[in-house]
């Protein structure tokens, strides 16, 4: 039946209507005899029906932009909707595939569709779509519609997505910040060195007279990216290619990355609460959805989105499988607050851990907000005292030699 799912294919075809009036177009469907019965069912008679030689939908472009997490949100939250009211689940689809604006969504809705008329599960159609659909979603929808609640738990998948889009957009937030103030100070520092000290540095050669230290090293600095600035940028885009290659090629390294990146100052905490936030959210919602605990963990451990908690979360599910409690391997793995710990343990006596884990998950994403924020504030003056110190610094070597002279004159 997968494979049937698969195929999924756009097709061009020529009918007619009941007034037998001359109508074409395009649709999408898992096989010809299945575009030839989607048309009839539309009240039309297909007299020509073709397969089209183009992809299905693809990653975005001129002709559709690229599907998102917040697309994905929406989709389940119209599903979730248009179910609770009692609108049939292919019918939903042709709703809101006639609705949404971008082509590459509505191809993928049609193509969850033509899975689902062909035979498939929800769950199944989505896993056809690896890309937009991941395990943890996948986990969920087949909890939901073996336990009957499919409309209530696609509500919780499009909460969780927005919520961990949220979160993921103020670390990005939190990164972009101290990246922007090195590029704008490099770049700065590059147009000043190859473009205005050397106007200086022929001025300089009429003196005959020995230049202040801190002069002769901007010159000479000047003199240097002036010679081989070809070198320095491509310095950097061969190491700043060569650190993406390696971060996308080896396991290791972004494991290395990762736990480097919990120990930077500021930066690091964030990233700390905000793997803690990701962690008790996604096992909330499964917990809530009736996965089972050490199934859920799986999930879990591919969406903390850090190795150091990812490595904890497998080791916890490896504990949990042997009959220990979650709490006591959580104490075990030692990386998680005594807070989380405590709560986690409460909730777990009490038959709430779903409950828990959520405050837990909005303490600590309220936490990401607010460091994010004093983050904002902090780097906003420093960014100004970085360029200050880089700029005024240099313009200062350039006039140390005027007021030697102007101090000699007088």
């Amino acid at each position: 039946m997968a494979q049937k799912a698969a195929k999924q294919a756009i097709f061009i075809w020529e009918g007619t209507d009941k007034r037998g009036s001359r109508k074409s177009g395009e649709l999408q469907a898992g096989s010809m005899a299945m575009a030839k019965a989607d048309l009839r069912r539309q009240g039309l008679n297909p007299l020509k029906v073709k397969k089209k030689a183009k992809p299905l939908f693809g990653s975005g472009g001129p002709k559709g932009k690229k599907i998102t997490t917040k697309d994905i949100a929406i989709f389940a939250r119209q599903v979730a909707t248009m179910m609770s009211s009692g609108v049939p689940l292919v019918q939903s689809f042709e709703i809101m595939a006639k609705s949404v604006e971008n082509p590459n969504m509505r191809n993928l809705i049609n193509s969850v569709k033509g899975d689902i008329e062909g035979g498939s599960t929800l769950a199944d159609a989505f896993r056809q779509h690896p890309r937009y659909f991941d395990d943890l979603t996948c986990s969920l929808v087949h909890a939901g519609e073996q336990a009957g609640i499919l409309e209530s738990l696609l509500d919780k998948i499009a909460t969780y997505k927005e919520k961990t889009e949220a979160l993921r957009s103020k670390i990005k937030k939190a990164l972009f910040y101290p990246t922007a103030v090195i590029v704008v100070a490099f770049i700065i520092t590059a147009i000043l060195l190859i473009f205005v000290i050397p106007q200086f540095s022929q001025l300089f050669s009429g003196f005959g007279a020995d230049l202040p230290a801190l002069t002769k090293f901007v010159v000479q600095l000047s003199e240097f990216f002036q010679a081989y600035w070809y070198l320095v940028f491509g310095g950097l885009i061969l190491v700043g290619y060569a650190f993406s290659q390696a971060k996308k090629r080896s396991r290791a390294f972004r494991d290395r990355i990762d736990h480097i990146s919990l120990t930077l100052p500021i930066i690091g905490d964030i990233l700390n609460k905000a793997a803690i936030a990701r962690f008790a959210r996604t096992l909330a919602t499964m917990f809530a959805a009736g996965v089972p605990l050490v199934e859920a963990m799986e999930s879990v451990a591919g969406a903390v989105g850090n190795a150091k908690y990812r490595d904890a979360v497998i080791q916890m599910r490896d504990d949990v499988s042997t009959g220990t409690s979650m709490t006591a391997s959580m104490e075990q793995v030692a990386v998680f607050p005594n807070m989380v710990v405590q709560m986690a343990s409460i909730g777990e006596e009490a038959g709430s851990l779903d409950k828990m884990l959520n405050k837990v998950a909005d303490f600590y994403e309220q936490e990401v907000d607010d460091a994010v924020d004093a983050l904002s504030s902090l780097l906003e003056p420093l960014i100004m005292a970085v360029l200050g110190v880089l700029v005024g610094g240099l313009v200062i070597a350039m006039y140390l030699p005027i007021f030697k002279m102007g101090s000699v004159v007088m």
